[in-house]
């Protein structure tokens, strides 16, 4: 890395000292830059999905009487959302019944004449059409039991429709209808997610595609600054056309907190590593947004501009400025402090 133009030119107020002015103090603490292998961190926005949402539709026809819940409402599965008049689908279940009353009595008839005329049969009391016409008459009434048994089944269930109910516990984020309302089948009632289960979704360039097949593991960090490592995320096998980059997803766990559908966080991943170089945070002056550190010039200390990159736990990459061997003062503020006490006639 070549040292800024600027360097020495940087922060003019400050003056630069000679070694021999911190003799009468002590010695500074220095450290030698050398450069690293580090892991290169590539960063994403992701956004927080649900992985469970849905809109729950009318399945029945009906004016509304209750409307039990409201947007941003929890829910707990299997509650009753909703209510629809029932009075039409007790009717048609009441006729369901009836129907299948009759046919269960003239089905048990026609079973027992089928059952006389089958011991009359043989002795020659009925004739051949007779007896056909019993058969076929016993199979009639017992196929017409089987189809009032299935209208009662479907009576029941539009019954049951008139009750709307969670189909899993979550949150409420739309409520399409008013109380009062008639709707009809098909026809959106809510709409919501689970709160159980999220997943971050982000898209990958595909340079980095391979790289991430043969690690496949994410850091993300929340929005609160928690961060969670997640291995094992669900890499599309397709490009979006439009992006030119490949959809990942990344589960979380069940119920992590701090994660919101529709909030962005950071997902980074490792591809490959590179040379760099860090210095501790102590070892930089700042001044409004430029940035220093004292670095070591044959006999005096001289203070030189560098450009910053990442930090990490304390410890700033250094993009430009910096060469391997160069000495720098550990503690940048205190070189001042000394360089101030120095200068005092």
């Amino acid at each position: 890395m070549k040292k800024s133009l600027f360097g020495y030119l940087l922060l003019g107020s400050i003056p630069f000292f000679s070694i021999s002015a911190f003799a009468e103090s002590k010695q500074l603490e220095s450290i030698t830059v050398a450069a690293k292998s580090y892991a290169n961190w590539v960063s994403l926005d992701a956004m927080v999905e649900p992985t469970k949402s849905a809109t729950v539709s009318a399945q029945t026809s009906g004016r509304i009487i209750n409307l039990n819940y409201d947007i941003n409402d929890i829910v707990p599965e299997g509650a009753a959302l909703l209510e629809i008049t029932n009075k039409e689908q007790g009717a048609q279940l009441a006729a369901a019944e009836a129907d299948y009353a009759k046919a269960s009595a003239l089905n048990t008839e026609a079973q027992l004449q089928l059952e006389r005329y089958q011991k009359l049969f043989p002795k020659g009391a009925i004739s051949k059409g007779e007896m056909d016409e019993a058969e076929a008459n016993a199979k009639s009434t017992k196929q017409a039991v089987s189809v009032a048994k299935a209208r009662i089944t479907q009576a029941t269930e539009s019954l049951k429709y008139t009750v709307v109910s969670a189909p899993f516990s979550g949150v409420v984020t739309q409520r399409h209808v008013e109380q009062g309302e008639t709707v009809t089948p098909g026809q959106p009632l809510y709409s919501g997610y689970s709160l159980k289960q999220m997943r971050a979704v982000t898209q990958v360039p595909q340079r980095y595609i391979q790289a991430l097949k043969q690690q496949p593991k994410f850091k993300l960090t929340l929005n609160n600054g928690q961060q969670l490592d997640v291995s094992n995320p669900t890499l599309f096998s397709f490009v979006d056309p439009q992006s030119h980059s490949y959809k990942v997803r990344i589960p979380l766990a069940e119920n992590t907190q701090g994660v919101i559908p529709g909030s962005m966080i950071k997902a980074q991943f490792i591809s490959g590593s590179r040379d760099a170089y860090f210095i501790p945070q102590s070892a930089l002056l700042t001044m409004n947004e430029l940035s220093a550190v004292y670095i070591q010039q044959n006999d005096i200390w001289v203070l030189n501009q560098v450009r910053l990159g990442q930090n990490n736990n304390g410890m700033v990459e250094i993009l430009a400025g910096l060469s391997d061997g160069d000495i720098i003062a550990k503690d940048a503020y205190h070189a001042l402090l000394m360089l101030k006490q120095s200068n005092k006639p």
